[in-house]
């Protein structure tokens, strides 16, 4: 799927849905609730009311004429506001898939800027003057501009390098990136122009398509500027949107810092903790992801969608990984992977996706409930796309006219007639249904889009053919689609306030499946699929949103061609913008785009839009799709079950009989639910905030139609730009992952936090640097050299021989000799922890027991360490020369290719060194480093100088990394090979560790590599 973009709750039909009647047009009753439109202002006369929803609004009485609504301020104001909802919608769309339109928000916050500048520089040229409502509409079309394209950048191009098609760095593909950015929006912007008046002229009326957000926002200005109580309940909506904006930044921003207190309550794991740890059975509703997430966005998106999409959301969570989940774990369908150790050992991730290519593969229960998922989002929105098919015979149609009538016009300028011609112009003529304010000047030149539109296309097919190696004509094909689409996505947009977006994707994806099936290797396929996807569903997205604009201006009667280059300043702004937004975010999360392949890692972004683009792409174009059966099955009753209440919905659920169509299933929801994973924390609070909403229309519906829409457009805003500071911090490594409580996490250490600043400074010193350590060694392979070698040069430096003793002052490398602590037989610590008293030494001892650092001078060869990317290289050049000796390389498993031949062991020197680091760094309990232990393991195996119990000790080590339910076992197994000295009266370890298993690498070293610098003993 791509990303939704969550609106309004659908308006009452009464209120903003008015039916067609050729003798009477009902009457807007301004006293019927709808959403964010306080009307009853004092000014207003007879003839200044909403009577027709499909014309113009009169003017609201004591509003100017406005002769240049288009100022620098409206602009710039705009831009901003856009810029920080395009931020926002990035970090909004990877959580969960779903994106919110920057038009309430702009408009409002707009209002706000202007009026503060209006009163306090009232004289100062371009800041001052008078500000009215077409100058506010101004400012949400920029706002628009700036705050689109983010659609792009959370499903198809994070799904593009999760399946290896582009870099494996999104900073080196900046240029890629920015131009088939310009391309989807600046296609989008040209389309969208003729489209105005087939949608908001031409067929409106007849269609009845009312735009709810838009009209909805076009009443909420002029409301703001009518005179009389208009402004006062503007203020009241700007100070409420202000507020929630910062409440949830600072919820967003300080929350990270103790998480399991401040944003995510685990409650399960409360109980478990306080049972003594002897409750297991509560981790059971923790492994399925049941917990309250303090999440201001999608409360106040629950504010917004109403009951419906938000019960069908949380249900869908319900029989997903409430029951299907542990049904198909109880009857061994799917399994989970135990990442827990010790007390927390019940610990358990059912979301792995990885490992599908392995023999004998058993899917987590995410990767099962994928492609139900999926195909509910796909086969649901596609049916709904083709049953209003009619739309886009109606604007061939209506193309077919308008074109007709500009050749008969130029036709008779030159003294010249065609009766063809002359009768198609008349049909255009008939084609009317409202009259448009907008006067031929006031319309954007015909020479402007259409010179545009060309120009942008010609751009695809260059951009798609030079930096996609995709055939141009495959490009010219998906902007085609991408017109198509914006059709269908801006009918359903004006009819339900929801966009099929989705459909969009998913019909792009399955058109490019089967062109390009056989005819293109798997990879070259999957690029194009991905690539046509992105120009034709981002096409429609910009579309429909510049459409919706459109429709706020035609209310208003701002001049459109105004409005036009409103946009297009803030589209240019947006292909800038959104491109650096998602770099920053994948710099900071680089899980995103390239997902752990540990089990323990668990990614902040859940990404369901990705995981479906990933999903459908290899789905069409692979020669088997790695399906369970089972899934299948059910995928295929549940795409059944969608199509015929599409169907049902159509045409049966019509006239006195649409009332029951509020009960039935929102299968969007229901599909993100079952795409986006075992996490019950977004689904628990857009419930909650529809539920609140519901209660608060309900009992206090004045109160709630003053301030609903401005809280919800406030949390929903300041939560995403909070993430987008969060991703910075994260770069900085100043955020919540480094400098953070994990207290009331699952698997946390709870008592290092606790004892830690009770400890001597020392000591207090020694362990809290140690777990920084840790937690800043976080990475792959080449991440942990990194880490590494600067010690080890500090080591050298200082030379070898010295006693720690002899140091002035801990350094990173006296900390990590000072961590040689284990729990011994007789239990005894250093007498330094002795002195804080029994029970605070208990408690320490839970903090550093088990956890082994034994280090030592070795030998890195850094052109043979072993990566994923020399991985990756390796099986790259080897398919190439398979493909060069006429080998079908399609048909060439990753298991058939061998290992790369100058993939030698890379570590040599001290094993203990580098495992007993590894493990330091895994018992982290945010276990992202690991080192790629299995891999470091297979290395290791290779190395025949190391002595029998050398070997045990080291795989004993990695072992416990990864399982510890036979770790006593293997600490027993280690310590029977490691000595470890006592403690010195100063806190520090002496530097010389007696250890007869160290001698017997040191000497087996030697004897392996006589050529290799040994560092004394």
């Amino acid at each position: 799927m791509v990303a939704e973009t969550v609106v309004p709750d659908r308006v009452p039909e009464d209120t903003l849905q008015p039916r067609y009647d050729e003798t009477m047009q009902p009457r807007y009753d301004e006293k019927e609730p709808h959403f964010d439109t306080d009307l009853k202002s004092e000014a207003d006369s007879e003839d200044e009311r909403i009577t027709d929803l499909f014309s113009s609004f009169p003017p609201a009485k004591g509003v100017e004429h406005e002769p240049n609504p288009l100022t620098a301020r409206a602009v710039i104001v705009g831009i901003i506001l856009g810029s920080l909802v395009n931020a926002s919608n990035v970090y909004l769309g990877l959580k969960t898939g779903f994106t919110f339109p920057a038009t309430m928000f702009g408009a409002i916050f707009g209002y706000g800027f202007i009026l503060m500048l209006t009163k306090s520089l009232p004289h100062v040229p371009i800041l001052g003057g008078k500000f009215g409502p077409q100058e506010n509409s101004i400012i949400q079309a920029a706002a628009t501009g700036a705050g689109g394209m983010s659609g792009v950048f959370v499903a198809g191009l994070p799904a593009m390098y999760r399946l290896d098609l582009l870099s494996d760095d999104p900073k080196k593909d900046f240029g890629r990136i920015l131009t088939i950015t310009f391309v989807c929006a600046f296609f989008g912007l040209f389309a969208a122009v003729p489209l105005r008046r087939f949608f908001i002229i031409n067929v409106a009326r007849e269609l009845n398509l009312v735009f709810p957000t838009p009209t909805a926002t076009a009443m909420t200005i002029r409301s703001m500027h009518a005179v009389g109580s208009g402004a006062a309940d503007a203020l009241r909506k700007i100070k409420a949107l202000g507020i929630a904006f910062i409440i949830a930044l600072l919820i967003i921003c300080v929350g990270q810092y103790a998480d399991g207190i401040l944003h995510n309550w685990h409650i399960f794991t409360w109980f478990y903790v306080w049972s003594g740890y002897t409750a297991s059975g509560l981790l059971e509703p923790e492994n399925w992801g049941w917990y309250i997430q303090l999440t201001p966005a999608f409360f106040g998106s629950g504010i917004l969608v109403g009951l419906n999409a938000a019960v069908s959301w949380w249900g869908g969570t319900v029989v997903a990984w409430g029951l299907i989940g542990p049904l198909l774990v109880h009857y061994g369908e799917c399994i989970g992977i135990a990442v827990g150790e010790g007390k927390w050992e019940g610990i358990t991730r059912f979301s792995v996706m990885t490992g599908v290519d392995e023999p004998d593969y058993v899917p987590s229960p995410r990767y099962w409930m994928l492609w139900p998922g999926v195909m509910v989002l796909m086969v649901y929105s596609l049916i709904e796309f083709f049953l209003h098919g009619k739309v886009v015979w109606d604007g061939i149609k209506f193309a077919v006219h308008e074109s007709a009538r500009s050749i008969n016009n130029r036709l008779q300028a030159r003294g010249h007639s065609n009766a063809w011609f002359a009768k198609q112009a008349a049909k255009a003529d008939a084609d009317g249904g409202v009259e448009d304010f907008a006067s031929a000047q006031e319309q954007v030149p015909t020479w402007v889009w259409v010179a545009g539109t060309l120009a942008a296309l010609i751009l695809a097919m260059v951009v798609s053919e030079v930096q996609f190696h995709m055939n141009a004509g495959l490009a010219l094909l998906a902007c085609i689609l991408g017109v198509i689409f914006a059709f269908m996505s801006i009918y359903g947009g004006a009819v339900t306030d929801c966009a099929p977006l989705t459909a969009s994707a998913k019909a792009s994806q399955l058109v490019y499946g089967g062109i390009t099936k056989n005819h293109f290797a798997i990879k070259d396929a999957q690029r194009i699929n991905l690539v046509a996807g992105n120009i034709a569903s981002g096409t429609a997205d910009v579309a429909n949103s510049l459409v919706s604009d459109f429709r706020v201006g035609f209310l208003l009667k701002t001049p459109p061609k105004l409005q036009f280059y409103a946009q297009a300043m803030g589209t240019v702004v947006s292909v800038f913008l959104a491109p650096g937004i998602f770099v920053l975010f994948m710099s900071a999360y680089p899980c995103v785009y390239r997902p752990s392949d540990d089990p323990a890692d668990v990614c902040p972004f859940a990404a369901p839009s990705v995981a479906a683009w990933q999903a459908v792409a290899t789905a069409v174009t692979m020669p088997s799709i790695p399906i369970p059966k089972s899934s299948a099955y059910f995928s295929i009753a549940m795409g059944i079950l969608c199509a015929v209440q599409a169907i049902v919905k159509h045409f049966w659920l019509v006239g006195s009989r649409e009332k029951y169509r509020d009960w039935l299933p929102n299968w969007m929801s229901v599909g993100v639910a079952w795409v986006l994973g075992p996490d019950s924390g977004y689904a628990n609070a857009i419930l909650f905030g529809s539920i609140t909403a519901w209660w608060w229309r309900k009992w206090f519906n004045n109160h709630f139609e003053m301030y609903a829409f401005a809280i919800a457009a406030g949390l929903i805003a300041g939560e995403g730009f909070g993430g987008v500071i969060n991703a910075a911090l994260e770069l900085g490594k100043v955020s919540g992952s480094f400098k953070g409580t994990e207290i009331a996490l699952p698997g946390a250490e709870w008592l290092r936090y606790l004892v830690r600043h009770n400890m001597p400074t020392n000591s207090r010193y020694t362990l809290e640097s140690a777990y920084k350590t840790k937690d800043d060694a976080e990475g792959d392979e080449l991440e942990f050299q990194k880490f590494i070698e600067p010690i080890y040069e500090d080591f050298r430096a200082r030379g070898v021989e010295q006693q720690a003793s002899s140091f002035s002052k801990s350094t990173p490398n006296d900390l990590l000799k000072d961590q040689v602590a284990c729990r011994s037989g007789s239990e005894a610590l250093s007498q330094a922890y002795f002195d804080l008293g029994p029970e605070q030494a208990r408690g320490l001892q839970e903090v550093v027991e088990q956890r082994i650092l034994l280090f030592s001078p070795m030998d890195w060869d850094r052109e043979r360490v072993y990566s994923r990317d020399r991985e990756k290289d390796w099986t790259k050049k080897y398919r190439e020369q398979q493909k060069e000796d006429g080998r079908d390389i399609d048909l060439l498993k990753d298991e058939q290719i061998p290992p790369d031949p100058d993939a030698l062991p890379a570590v040599t020197g001290n094993q203990h060194d580098v495992c007993a680091a590894l493990l330091e760094s895994a018992q982290s309990t945010r276990p992202k480093l690991t080192i790629k232990a299995r891999i470091t393991e297979a290395r290791i195996r290779d190395m025949e100088s190391l002595t029998k119990a050398s070997f045990k000790a080291v795989i004993g080590i990695l072992n416990s990394v990864h399982r510890k339910q036979d770790f006593d076992a293997k600490l027993a197994q280690i310590q029977r090979t490691i000595t470890l000295d006592r403690f010195l009266p100063d806190d520090e370890i002496n530097d010389s560790i007696p250890s007869q298993a160290e001698s017997e690498v040191v000497t087996e070293f030697r004897r392996a590599n006589p050529d290799k610098e040994t560092p004394p003993n």
